[in-house]
């Protein structure tokens, strides 16, 4: 059985046998004849199509047949929030992993600070030129994503600096150099019309925005792959719709506009990221169009599968679960009651004038997180009397500024704050803390358990000729 690579286009197609080396590139046969190709310490020109064979085989059926490998890279992506300066940051990937990661791992000036299964910093983040920021994928912390830092953030405009990596790539002709890009907060499409077309501009909130930022346009929903400029010429089809977005940043995504006059299909969402928490309640909306003598026979929401094949599950209305609210015009809501961790996913609203399947859109939906709150302790939960301890309602997300935290100390009401610091920590401070959100009264962490230790003891423990008797 040999391993081969297809290369080329639709019109020229090679093909290349690949030679292990018992090192790198090796082949193993497992007991049921199964061929298994593992290449190790992948490099940039691993990204291929392979396929197996006994002989050698067709290159074109190895080219449409085969395995393409894709390889992704890590980014901290920089997201403006709608809560006030500041901005949310997520562990992002270059392409869709095969498998979910086991945990996100985030890194603050090169110290750990925490692990979760999500891939958002948990908390919102204001302009910290000091403060730099990375992440991995646990079981890979040696391949950690570039260094970034957050500048200013205003109400139109937020800057990145960025250590290398992709970001980079579109002002430098190395991926390897650090650059700071100036982003806006909001995009929309501007169409001036012209003589036989329209003029379509991906207009910023931003004036400072970086002249060199890449954008990213869609016809009907799918990519529009032809162009990468901020201006775009179209003819005056009715049938189009067109958005637009900052190109490796695509939650910075305009509403979508009609480019005629005719035949007004439009679906947008209020809020394109939810941070709420397991047990509550979420409201996702919808806002749409359709013409007036062609009312849709249909109005679903789509909960999308996660990884890279886009697949969807419709989502149906369950007594004390799920609900769709359609009683205000041209507004499309989906309630979800008694949220899970599996609530978690990406979902979108579709206008259907037949029951047909669903079809995927390169524009995205709404993507939800639901979390819990636990607690955590730094430097650790086993500290010495005297040493500064900050103990943190954790989330798996940020959720709003305007969140209202409570902490209980041994069952007892303590404080109203995110963080609590205790500093110099006392014996009197060894117990059980646990925290919960005041909007939600019955949302409370499990407690978690502070052990002082008495720096008497301790040095009399250490201490030379310290004997102990039984």
């Amino acid at each position: 059985m040999k391993w081969y690579t297809a290369h080329g286009d639709d019109y020229k197609i090679g093909q290349h046998e690949i030679s292990p080396d018992g090192d790198r590139v090796a082949y193993n046969m497992s007991k049921e004849n199964n061929s298994t190709l593992t290449i190790k310490d992948l490099r940039e020109s691993d990204e291929n199509i392979y396929c197996c064979s006994d002989n050698a085989i067709n290159p074109v059926f190895c080219w449409h047949t085969g395995t393409k490998l894709h390889l992704a890279d890590l980014q901290v992506k920089v997201i403006p929030s709608t809560e006030g300066q500041t901005v949310t940051l997520m562990c992002s990937t270059s392409c869709p992993l095969t498998e979910n990661p086991a945990a996100y791992i985030w890194y603050k000036n090169g110290e750990f600070v925490y692990e979760d299964w999500s891939p958002w910093y948990q908390e919102l983040v204001s302009s910290e030129e000091a403060v730099r920021y990375s992440c991995a994928v646990k079981g890979y912390e040696d391949v950690r994503a570039p260094e970034v830092s957050v500048g200013s953030v205003t109400a139109a405009c937020f800057s990145v600096t960025y250590a290398k990596g992709r970001m980079c790539s579109h002002k430098l002709t190395s991926v390897d150099e650090s650059c700071s890009v100036t982003y806006p907060r909001e995009v929309h499409v501007e169409r001036v019309p012209a003589e036989g077309y329209l003029i379509l501009t991906c207009a910023t909130s931003c004036t400072q925005t970086d002249p060199l930022i890449a954008y990213r346009w869609y016809h009907n929903g799918r990519l529009y792959s032809h162009t990468e400029h901020q201006q775009l010429e179209i003819s005056r089809d009715s049938s189009r719709r067109a958005s637009c977005a900052v190109r490796d940043n695509e939650d910075l995504l305009s509403y979508e506009v009609y480019i005629g006059e005719k035949n007004r299909w439009r679906v947008n969402y209020v809020s394109r990221r939810i941070c709420t928490l397991e047990g509550s309640s979420v409201n996702i909306s919808s806002e749409y169009l359709h013409p007036d003598n062609q009312p849709p026979k249909f109005k679903r929401w789509y909960k999308i599968k996660r990884g890279g094949t886009k697949e969807a599950d419709i989502l149906t209305e369950a007594a004390g679960r799920v609900e769709y609210h359609d009683d205000t015009k041209n507004r499309h809501i989906l309630t979800i009651k008694k949220l899970r961790r599996d609530d978690s996913a990406e979902y979108a609203f579709r206008l259907q004038n037949e029951n047909v399947e669903w079809k995927h859109s390169d524009l995205p939906g709404v993507t939800l997180v639901t979390t819990g709150l636990t607690v955590t302790m730094i430097p650790s939960a086993e500290v010495t009397e005297g040493q500064r301890v900050t103990l943190t309602c954790s989330t798996s997300c940020p959720l709003t500024d305007n969140t209202n935290y409570m902490w209980y100390f041994n069952g007892r009401p303590l404080g109203q704050n995110k963080h609590l610091l205790l500093d110099p920590v006392s014996v009197q401070h060894a117990g059980n803390y646990s925290c919960a959100v005041n909007t939600h009264e019955n949302m409370t962490s499990a407690e978690e358990a502070l052990i002082v230790r008495d720096t008497l003891v301790e040095e009399e423990e250490l201490s030379p000729g310290h004997d102990s008797c039984d």
